[in-house]
Formats: structure tokens, C-alpha cells, sequence
């Protein structure tokens, strides 16, 4: 810290020094030391500026999400009793990020990264925890690399990056818990596999299987894939507003002993499956993407409970507009159906949980993005979630650098 405000100070007087001296130049030695030299090649001034590293190379980064959220949930349920949730307004950081990456290796390509996550607990207070801490080492079999550590899962990256741009104001479907079947979270302990060609990829691991967040029981792994065909290929980076692809992929995990259920006296661990398909078709003005989820839970069944066995798709799609496509506006739709029997006036069935997204967003520069938009969540009548029937209204400053 003490070499970066010396560096700051320098910076300032080499300012003051430049504006009232037009003879004097900006010098770099070897090592790294900046330093300002007169005309007369007499030495001015002369102090450390770089962080040091045993690392090659070090890249620091951050993201943060700025909200307000004004939640309008409905006063009364559809039999007529009182819902419990009551409207609430609020400013928030609904979650902050800062990475950094250092470059160990002779490979360019490898590296170590850690990513911390600033985010609300269970009680509403805001937790620093490692979101990822990974060694990343590249084409350790042809076009493959791998991850070890706290890393990546195979889903939830590839849709963020590639069908759906606003994980600032919504989580994907398969995390979703106001309307949605809340499966898994993106990152975990485990090693991950990632192939890269042309026309297919693909990730594919071992996990604890409980996520980052969340304790490890102990008492199984969970095998974990995506696979993509890009179907029209692939051509570098930023392929949301500059490219054309259409890909078509298939996700999921088999998660074993994920949860421990005791029937009569009886304790048995429990699995979690699901499968998924999906298709996302962008142009530089457009995108259109669909998906189908089907899970098994098995300590639903045990326990004859409605939690995360089910089966729903989602559909989205945006719009652009200007010269650099900084205009857009947004559509998603939500379905999830638990396959444990509810009744709601007399009758037993499985009940939909539903939920409508739509906004807009201007992308002010490649640092701030602002979001406008609402959600409503629509349950069907007798849902366990019909609490949660309402309207969110999303104000969203998404920085990043």
C-alpha cells in the first residue's frame, strides 16, 4: 500500500513537473522505475511504481452490481388468506466482485485466479467469501485444459456468456428460487475439464457437489458436463454484439448423497439428477434462446416433498439498437413445474410456477451498463411459492473494469 500512494504522489509531481517544463520527458529503467530526466540529462526525480510479484504477470479486475428494488408482492393469496411477504424497497450491492489472475507459468494461456464475492446471507447482512480459487493449466490433452480448485461448473458460465446478459437482475432458471426449481450454483470444489474447437466444446468434472456456499457433507461426488456444438462455428471473443452463431448444447449433473433423509429410522443419502437441453441464435441486433430442464431429486420421493424435482424451460430474447448496439431491450420467460401433487381447493395436481421478465438497458461505455426493468411472478394457485407472487421493480447500475 505504502508503494502505491508514493507511486500516486510521484505520478502528481511528475504532473506538475511536465506543465511547467516543457523540456521534460517520462523515462522507465530496467527494473521497472519511473523516473523524469531534464534536458540537460540531470535526474529529477525517481521512485518505485510497480506491484511486486513473483508472478509474470498479475491482472486485477472488478464487477459490481448497484441496485434498487422496489418488491410490490401480492396483498392476499388465491384462497383468500393473507400472504406473509410484505412489499419492501430498497438500495442494494446485490453482489461485488474483485479478481485477480497471476501468470506462473511459461504458458501465456495459464494461470492462477481468485475471485472474492461480496453478497446478502440468509439474514441480510453482506458476506466477503472466495467465489473461485483455481489453478487453470491450458491444453493439458489436445485443446484441453483444466481447472483445480474452487472452480467454474460446466452451465452456468457458458449461458451467462453466451444467451443470457443480465445475470445483474436475474440468475439463471436453473438457480432461480422465486419461480424457479434452484438446482445448483455456479461454482464449487472440484476439478473441471475444458475442451475448445471450432465447431464443439465442451466442460465436464467431479465436484463435492454442494456448491460454494454451501457446507460439503462428505458423502458423495457429483459428476457434472456441457457439451456445445456450434453449428456455426466460433470466432474469438465478444460474440454478442459482433458475431453470428447458433449453438445447440446439452447440461447437467448426477449428484450423489447430496442430502441426508431419514425415513422412519432410517438414514439414507440421496441423489440429485438433471438434464438439460438448450439453443441460443444471436446476430449482432438480436438473439433468440430456449431451454428444457428435467431433475430427479431423490429426497423428494423419500420425504414426499415439492422441492427440486420438476421439470420447466425458459425462452428469452433481446433486441439491439445503435451504431454499437448500446440500446436493448429484453424478454424472459420462466416455467417450472415440481412433480409433487399439491392440493388447492380440493383438488390434487402438480401446480406451475411462472415467472415474466422484461426490460431495457443502455451500455453507457465498456465499463457501466444501466438496467431498467420489472419482474412479475405469476405462481399457479396452490403453489408452495405463491408467496412470492408479485412485481419487482429493478433499477441496476452494473460496473465493471
Amino acid at each position: 500500500m505504502k508503494k502505491i500512494v508514493l507511486s500516486a504522489l510521484a505520478a502528481l509531481t511528475l504532473g506538475s513537473v511536465a506543465a511547467n517544463a516543457g523540456a521534460t520527458k517520462l523515462y522507465q529503467d530496467a527494473n521497472g522505475q519511473v523516473f523524469t530526466k531534464s534536458a540537460e540529462g540531470r535526474t529529477l526525480i525517481k521512485t518505485p511504481t510497480s506491484v511486486f510479484s513473483k508472478a509474470d504477470k498479475l491482472k486485477f479486475s472488478g464487477l459490481t452490481y448497484l441496485g434498487y428494488t422496489y418488491n410490490d408482492y401480492d396483498s392476499t393469496l388465491a384462497d383468500g388468506s393473507i400472504n406473509s411477504n410484505k412489499d419492501t424497497s430498497e438500495f442494494e450491492i446485490r453482489r461485488a466482485y474483485f479478481q485477480l489472475k497471476a501468470y506462473l507459468l511459461d504458458d501465456s494461456k495459464s494461470y492462477y485466479r481468485i475471485t472474492f464475492d461480496i453478497s446478502k446471507d440468509v439474514t441480510g447482512d453482506e458476506k466477503v467469501r472466495a467465489k473461485y480459487a483455481y489453478l487453470f493449466l491450458n491444453n493439458v490433452f489436445a485443446n484441453t485444459g483444466v481447472e483445480i480448485g474452487l472452480a467454474h461448473r460446466p452451465w452456468h458460465d457458458y449461458e451467462e456468456h453466451n444467451a443470457w446478459y443480465f445475470r445483474n437482475i436475474s440468475k439463471i432458471l436453473i438457480e432461480d428460487k422465486a419461480h424457479g426449481p434452484d438446482l445448483s450454483n455456479s461454482a464449487d470444489f472440484g476439478v473441471m475439464f475444458k475442451t475448445r474447437t471450432q465447431y464443439f466444446d465442451a466442460d465436464y468434472g467431479l465436484f463435492n457437489g454442494e456448491g460454494y456456499h454451501s457446507a460439503s457433507n462428505g458423502n458423495g461426488m457429483s459428476f457434472e458436463w456441457r457439451t456445445t456444438a456450434h453449428l456455426m462455428g466460433v470466432d474469438g471473443k465478444d460474440k454478442q454484439t459482433k458475431k453470428t452463431y447458433w449453438d445447440a448444447s446439452f447440461f447437467g449433473q448426477y449428484n450423489q448423497g447430496h442430502k441426508s433423509v431419514t425415513v422412519g429410522t432410517v438414514t439414507e443419502q440421496q441423489d440429485l439428477i438433471f438434464g438439460g437441453l438448450h439453443t441460443v441464435y444471436n446476430q449482432p441486433s438480436f438473439l433468440v434462446a430456449a431451454q428444457y430442464v428435467y431433475s430427479k431429486d431423490t429426497s423428494d420421493i423419500a420425504n414426499n416433498v415439492s422441492k427440486q424435482s420438476g421439470d420447466g424451460y425458459s425462452v428469452n430474447a433481446e433486441y439491439r439498437l445503435g451504431e454499437e448496439k448500446e440500446y436493448r431491450c429484453f424478454a424472459r420467460y420462466d416455467s417450472w413445474t415440481p412433480k409433487t401433487k399439491t392440493t388447492y381447493n380440493g383438488v390434487s395436481a402438480e401446480r406451475e410456477d411462472r415467472g415474466y421478465l422484461i426490460g431495457a438497458a443502455w451500455e453507457m461505455n465498456k465499463n457501466v451498463q444501466w438496467v431498467a426493468n420489472a419482474i412479475i411472478t405469476d405462481n399457479e394457485a396452490g403453489s408452495a411459492k405463491e408467496i412470492n407472487n408479485g412485481t419487482a421493480y429493478m433499477l441496476t447500475a452494473e460496473v465493471r473494469f
